[in-house]
């Protein structure tokens, strides 16, 4: 337990830090999970659509360092693969 006031507030924006990190990983997932979902619709221009507007998303919370670079970089690679196999 944090003994000093300096230590306590340290606490405290770490909590509320904490919930805002979940809270736009959440939103992550939920952009992903949208793609996917439209992936296995079938329908390829609304699966492009909405793999367009995930792009914006994964980009920023890349950008804010929630997630690294390059496992924004991998989603969005497998993401784009899967949309291109559709046609196939």
């Amino acid at each position: 337990m944090a003994n000093s006031a300096q230590a306590r507030k340290r606490a405290r924006q770490n909590d509320k830090q904490r919930m805002h990190n979940a809270s736009l990983r959440s939103t992550l997932r939920t952009s992903i999970k949208k793609v996917i979902k439209a992936i296995e619709a079938g329908n390829k221009e609304a699966a492009q659509a909405v793999y367009q507007a995930s792009i914006s998303v994964i980009d920023s919370i890349a950008d804010k360092n929630i997630i690294h670079k390059n496992k924004a970089a991998r989603h969005k690679s497998r993401l784009s693969s899967a949309i291109k196999a559709m046609a196939a």
